[in-house]
């Protein structure tokens, strides 16, 4: 376990670290409360800033003086008189029946409320009481024999916005100082300047938010035209939050779709610009019944089609569609066939999953087997393009915590490091590729990527890796990633098979009984098959025999 950390404000020194942050980077845009609490907070003794921290690192924004004893602060409600005095936190607030019920034990509640019928959950005791609509009150209107505070932070909001403007979104959270602290999560330094900001205009920090809140929202399960009410104009130029725009609303999209609102859907899909909406455009088009605007949408996206993955769905449908209007068939030439492995095994006494199996059985002293599914190609990939894909673009890091690049999916990340990829990709011409690897490993060890998987890779799979794989199927596979780099960094086969002597491997994609491949695996497959990559599809049966435990010989 990694050692406890020894300074007691280590929470209030990360929040003043972010504070200085933003003071330095988003001067500009900062709006006259929010640079009035960063001016103000430093002058506030240490005991008042460290509650105030507490409470906006906790859940909601109501507290009872009873529970915010913390040790190194001391009495709360001495250190909340300066908090009180600036109006960030009140100490007589009032509140609703719904919050006495959060605030309260159910003992307390019966103290100061009629006591429930006998067995009564809180949470049906509650909605009981709420039948007569009784007005807020503060708590010591509605217990006045409970001797505690309930305090309201007035500045929750402000301080969300201030974690959205350091982190870029509300998904990260105080935890990463602690983390990283602590040794237990590594980032890259990348070099930040001016131009490296997250946000360049007021307007996307409060577009950012109201899009976290509308996400929120329909996780909740708001109704969906509130949720769109709170989806910002298509107004930014920032790409990485047009993305996360463009999502929302393909979600809402999916939603719409589900509930058989086929206008509403189609409204969405066709304007929201996410991968992936034309061809669910096509799909709600057939489903409402208007199938010539379905087929003409789905030719017309098949001449220029946004991806394989849109392509392969296209192909799928349109032959059902051309059925449907009495066309004539037509169906694309297969893909070359792909060697196929039929296997009979004993089944496990115990849960031990299918490629764990295959794994098993085909491992041999002279043809160790591996189950890496994405984890090798893409750790591979990862390592030798670590300068590219750790460079420092504009608006692709502004914070130390990044696991990656902030427009990792945008559908310009190759482009605006075409070079730097380029570079990286022509190792695999001479031979160096397998020293930068290598020492790219050795350099990063355990820092945060979005394709290395530490946990995978250790030396004697990366030396193997490095001598079986040729660098021309490297290149390959790693160009059919930077095609589509979180499409594409999925559906690689499950296993792969080493012969050191011969310097060869085979990768095997692995099916269980009733398992079928997938979209994104059959893609790999055919692009195995098209560039001679060697692969096979294995299907497992299990025998009609005794059960045997994981780990024991296996009859070939």
């Amino acid at each position: 376990m990694p050692a406890p950390l020894p300074d007691p404000f280590y929470y209030l020194a990360n929040f003043e670290t972010v504070l200085r942050w933003i003071a330095q980077r988003y001067d500009d845009l900062l709006s006259t409360e929010e640079r009035a609490f960063l001016a103000a907070f430093p002058g506030l003794p240490r005991p008042a800033r460290a509650l105030l921290v507490r409470m906006a690192m906790r859940k909601g924004e109501l507290f009872r003086a009873s529970r915010l004893r913390y040790d190194e602060i001391g009495c709360p409600r001495a250190a909340a008189a300066p908090l009180l005095a600036l109006g960030w936190v009140d100490a007589r607030p009032a509140l609703s029946l719904d919050e006495l019920f959060g605030l309260l034990t159910k003992p307390e509640l019966a103290g100061a409320l009629a006591p429930p019928p006998g067995g009564l959950r809180k949470s049906d005791w509650l909605a009981a009481l709420q039948q007569s609509a009784p007005s807020p009150r503060i708590l010591v209107d509605w217990a006045p024999a409970l001797d505690d505070i309930a305090y309201r932070v007035t500045v929750t909001d402000l301080c969300e916005r201030l974690r959205l403007m350091f982190f870029g979104n509300l998904r990260q959270d105080w935890s990463e100082f602690v983390l990283a602290d602590l040794g237990i999560y590594r980032y890259e330094s990348v070099p930040l300047d001016h131009d490296s900001r997250g946000f360049q205009q007021r307007q996307d920090i409060d577009d950012a938010m109201q899009l976290a809140q509308a996400r929120q929202a329909l996780r909740d399960g708001a109704a969906l035209p509130d949720v769109l009410a709170q989806v910002p104009p298509a107004r930014s130029a920032n790409g990485w939050l047009s993305g996360r725009r463009a999502r929302l609303l393909f979600q809402v999209a999916q939603q719409h779709e589900r509930q058989g609102e086929w206008d509403d859907a189609l409204a969405l899909y066709r304007t929201c610009g996410h991968p992936g909406a034309r061809a669910r455009a096509v799909r709600v088009l057939e489903r409402a019944g208007r199938v010539q605007e379905s087929c003409a949408l789905a030719e017309a996206a098949l001449a220029a089609p946004e991806g394989e993955a849109e392509r392969q769905q296209l192909l799928r449908m349109l032959p059902r569609l051309w059925r449907s209007l009495g066309r004539p068939v037509t169906r694309a030439a297969k893909a070359g066939a792909v060697e196929e492995l039929a296997l009979s095994l004993p089944r496990p006494a115990l849960p031990y999953p299918v490629e764990f199996a295959v794994r098993d059985h085909l491992a041999q002293a002279d043809a160790p087997t591996f189950y890496v599914e994405n984890g090798l190609i893409g750790s591979l990939f990862g390592l030798l393009c670590w300068p590219a894909i750790f460079a420092p673009v504009a608006g692709a890091f502004f914070h130390p915590f990044h696991h990656g690049p902030a427009d990792l999916a945008s559908a310009d990340f190759h482009a605006r490091r075409r070079a730097l990829f380029d570079d990286c990709l022509a190792q695999l011409d001479d031979g160096r590729h397998r020293d930068t690897i290598r020492a790219t490993w050795r350099a990063k060890q355990g820092i945060q990527s979005p394709f290395v998987h530490w946990g995978l890779l250790d030396e004697a799979l990366l030396d193997l890796a490095l001598h079986c794989l040729p660098p021309q199927h490297l290149r390959r596979c790693f160009e059919r990633i930077l095609q589509d780099v979180t499409v594409n960094a999925a559906g690689l086969p499950d296993l792969i098979q080493f012969w050191p002597a011969e310097g060869r491997y085979r990768m095997v994609e692995v099916k269980g009984p009733g398992d079928r491949l997938q979209d994104n695996q059959l893609r790999w497959l055919a692009y195995f098959t098209e560039h001679r990559l060697p692969v096979a599809v294995c299907y497992v049966q299990w025998a009609d025999c005794e059960a045997m435990a994981p780990g024991a010989a296996v009859p070939s």
